[in-house]
């Protein structure tokens, strides 16, 4: 697995959230998450400690020089927590853009696997962009 570059907080230079909330859409978006951090595109974090304003999250989203998060359905709960956290630079993959409308989103293999490619994909064009 390919090591990630870290920022001076600790955290790493390219950060996954999703929202894993009570939906089907929930459960997909937090397993491509995980996919997509276990394929090495980023390092999951932690959506809950990022609301609660945990010091240490909260700064490592703040440094990332690239932050996707997952959101499940068209709330945007991911990334209106990261605004408020203070986020500016944020890579942003809604499931119900890619087919995957709340509460008719059976939660397969393929489904993971669609999520996982489209956020790997949005943070590593993401990412260019901004080197640019």
């Amino acid at each position: 697995m390919q090591q990630l570059p870290t920022c001076g907080c600790g955290g790493s230079n390219r950060l996954v959230f999703s929202c894993s909330g009570a939906a089907d859409t929930g459960e997909l978006a937090d397993r491509g998450a995980r996919g997509i951090a276990r394929g090495g595109a980023a390092q999951m974090a932690c959506l809950a400690g990022l609301g609660g304003q945990v010091s240490g999250i909260v700064a490592s989203a703040r440094g990332a020089a690239a932050v996707l998060v997952v959101d499940g359905c068209p709330l945007d709960c991911g990334r209106r927590a990261l605004e408020l956290a203070g986020c500016s630079r944020i890579a942003h993959l809604r499931l119900s853009d890619i087919g995957f409308p709340k509460g008719h989103s059976p939660v397969t293999d393929e489904a993971v696997a669609r999520v996982v490619a489209a956020g790997r994909q949005l943070i590593n064009d993401f990412d260019k962009e901004s080197q640019t």
